[in-house]
């Protein structure tokens, strides 16, 4: 069948679907929804929201990545999407059938204690569980997830044992954390917030390479700064089929740039906890290939690919 071809010059001439792999209301639809609102001033055109959540985002992200490659339907990213292709475990090889366009967040997780815990250091921590093997609970959102594999990265670092507790969403961790059934967890900065503000919670430590800018954790120090090599944000971008024009993928950058950069739009991300980090295509597949590379080896010298495989048999 021979393939009609798409006016470039005008796209975008309708209305542009934008797949998020997740429930309304959570971190990848708040970015989609913030973008949404500037859409007609920098891409002409809106955006309409589609939530497609399940399969830890694969159901999302295939429909994506097997929709039609003229620029109309795009998807909302996020660094489990590189996970999603390391364990092969969906449909597509996303590192193959997606090209990104755009960078939104870079979010750094927080190793979060109950406050009236003895440890004001990631370092006590450390001390604590080697005097008290398996005595540690970590809530994660199940095996193979982000924060699963950070807490494997510092138990192979560090020389503990800190057990795994998985749950079955991120809501369900920070109560966890509160009630007692966990010690610590790995948590975003706008879901613990308050309870830091309120003295409830302690942060011991920020993932990612600079401290975060927002006063309540100023002052909490990175995991680096305290000698673990843990180094790695989520991410929030937006993604295309692979197949799709450049054109269409220049305008579409062109336009998302535009939005991003806009002070507005970067007032609104802030308000909802979000931390914008514009990348622009080819610096967000060199952050796709880097943070591959970076959980591929933690993978492989964690055991979590065998214990994925193990679930599937």
């Amino acid at each position: 069948m021979e393939k009609v071809a798409i006016p470039v010059q005008k796209y975008p001439e309708r209305p542009i679907n934008v797949i998020v792999a997740a429930s309304a209301g959570g971190g990848m639809d708040l970015t989609a929804r913030s973008l949404e609102k500037f859409a007609i001033k920098h891409l002409g055109q809106p955006l309409v929201i589609i939530n497609k959540p399940g399969g830890s985002g694969t159901i999302g992200w295939n429909e994506l990545a097997g929709s039609n490659s003229d620029g109309y339907t795009v998807g909302i990213v996020a660094i489990d999407i590189v996970l999603s292709s390391l364990y092969d475990s969906s449909k597509y090889y996303y590192l193959g059938a997606l090209g990104p366009i755009a960078q939104v967040t870079s979010v750094p997780l927080l190793l979060a204690v109950q406050a009236d815990q003895p440890w004001h250091t990631l370092n006590d921590l450390v001390k604590y569980s080697k005097d008290h093997s398996a005595q540690l609970k970590f809530g994660n959102v199940g095996v193979g997830s982000f924060p699963h594999i950070l807490i494997e990265m510092l138990n192979r670092e560090a020389g503990i044992n800190i057990e795994q507790v998985p749950f079955s969403g991120g809501g369900e961790t920070v109560p966890a954390l509160l009630g007692g059934h966990v010690q610590l967890i790995l948590v975003n900065p706008v879901s613990i917030k308050e309870h830091v503000k309120n003295g409830t919670v302690r942060i011991l430590a920020v993932t990612g390479e600079p401290r975060i800018t927002d006063p309540v954790f100023s002052h909490v120090p990175t995991f680096k700064e305290q000698g673990f090599d843990i180094t790695i944000n989520n991410w929030h971008g937006i993604a295309v089929p692979k197949e799709t024009p450049v054109a269409i993928k220049n305008r579409l950058a062109e336009g998302l740039k535009a939005i991003i950069n806009d002070p507005e739009f970067k007032a609104n991300m802030e308000r909802v906890g979000n931390q914008v980090e514009y990348l622009g295509p080819q610096e967000s597949t060199d952050r796709w290939i880097a943070d591959k590379q970076k959980l591929e080896k933690a993978l492989q010298e964690s055991g979590i690919l065998e214990q994925i495989k193990a679930q599937k048999r």
